[in-house]
């Protein structure tokens, strides 16, 4: 059976790009938001987008408002997709709808904390309830696991046991962020850095790393994601895991002294206020992007390694994609159009991997142009 399609912050930049490529697909969403104004000219700029049998249509809800968000959801068979944030202040209302409707749920995070707490914290519930949780289904944090995936498959092809997986991310060429994204990044300084070490889940501060990419080496500052929960449900031999962001470019090593900095801080009352109110601040002029020519000059770039217990490299994957704002909005709509369709048979909070498997994980992003270069 198949069921609704619901766009949470489909006004937002984010959201936007989602809509259409929604629409695009086939798909008739239900675009939701806080101001009717903005979703009645959204709905009417992709009416010619999609079939005419088939258009959008819209509701209010706020995020400032559980009820209302809980109202979009009423079927099992629906799937809410959100991309309101800063998750870690705006993500709860989505995910406790969907928990209570027992229906599928996505979203747009890459802030580590909020990631996490929908795996160790939601993930019981997900399943006692028979929703399907995937959390982070975009440039954060799909192309690692589909590298990652990709790399653990070479290894035990060349009869070896990848142990250690390390991921980092990057972008070829100029990344412009979004509103969102800096004022996700604000929010996620609250949480922390975390990975997987001999099984066990870990908080550390770690160090930055390098990757080779392209024959340079390449730094990249630690940090949590759904590659750190996913992986080793793919492969029980992997016990070490690493997620790692390198397109801050040559600010990288700066960026990761800001964040230990910032993080010590937190436990400072007066600081932890200041570092809160600012990410309200720059969440309050959210909805603005990079232009379609701006992100032209972009590309996703994700590097996977895998090493034996001894720490000999075994082997190593790049995969390489649209801009990861266009990246983003293309899987949130495929992923919505697979658990609409009834593609996932797993229930609980799950990684790209184990949602969908990975024989369609890698068809499904290759023919999304996010695909295997090395």
């Amino acid at each position: 059976m198949t069921g609704r399609v619901i766009l949470f912050g489909a006004t937002g930049f984010t959201g936007r790009l989602a809509a259409e490529s929604m629409v695009r697909a086939g798909l008739a969403p239900v675009l939701a938001g806080r101001s009717p104004d903005a979703l009645v000219e959204l709905t009417g700029d992709l009416a010619g987008l999609g079939p005419v049998d088939a258009p959008p249509t819209w509701r209010l809800a706020d995020a400032g408002d559980a009820s209302s968000v809980r109202a979009l959801v009423s079927s099992p068979d629906d799937v809410l997709v959100t991309t309101v944030g800063p998750f870690s202040r705006l993500g709860r209302p989505a995910v406790e709808a969907a928990i209570a409707a027992g229906c599928g749920y996505i979203d747009s995070s890459g802030e580590p904390g909020f990631v996490r707490q929908l795996f160790e914290e939601d993930d019981a519930r997900a399943r006692a309830a028979g929703a399907r949780l995937l959390p982070a289904f975009g440039y954060d944090y799909v192309p690692g696991n589909l590298a990652a995936a990709l790399a653990i498959r070479d290894a035990r092809e060349a009869g070896r046991i990848p142990v250690v997986v390390e991921v980092g991310y990057f972008v070829r060429g100029r990344f412009v962020p979004s509103s969102g994204t800096s004022a996700s990044a604000l929010g996620s300084v609250t949480g922390g850095r975390f990975a997987r070490r001999g099984g066990r889940l870990v908080d550390q501060a770690g160090a930055v790393t390098q990757f080779d990419v392209d024959g340079r080496h390449r730094d990249a500052l630690p940090v949590g994601g759904s590659e750190v929960f996913a992986l080793p449900r793919l492969d029980p031999g992997v016990r070490d895991v690493g997620v790692f962001l390198g397109w801050a470019g040559r600010w990288t090593r700066a960026a990761h002294a800001a964040g230990a900095v910032a993080s010590l801080g937190l436990r400072l009352p007066g600081l932890a206020s200041v570092i809160e109110s600012g990410a309200a601040k720059v969440n309050g002029a959210t909805g603005q992007g990079p232009s379609a020519s701006s992100r032209a000059g972009s590309r996703t770039l994700a590097v996977a390694r895998t090493r034996d217990g001894v720490g000999r490299e075994i082997s190593s994957v790049r995969v390489e994609g649209p801009n990861p704002y266009d990246l983003t909005a293309e899987l949130l709509a495929w992923a919505a159009a697979m658990l609409a369709t009834g593609r996932a048979g797993e229930v609980g909070t799950l990684g790209p991997g184990d949602a969908f498997g990975f024989d369609a994980l890698v068809s499904g992003c290759a023919d999304l142009g996010l695909h295997r270069v090395l």
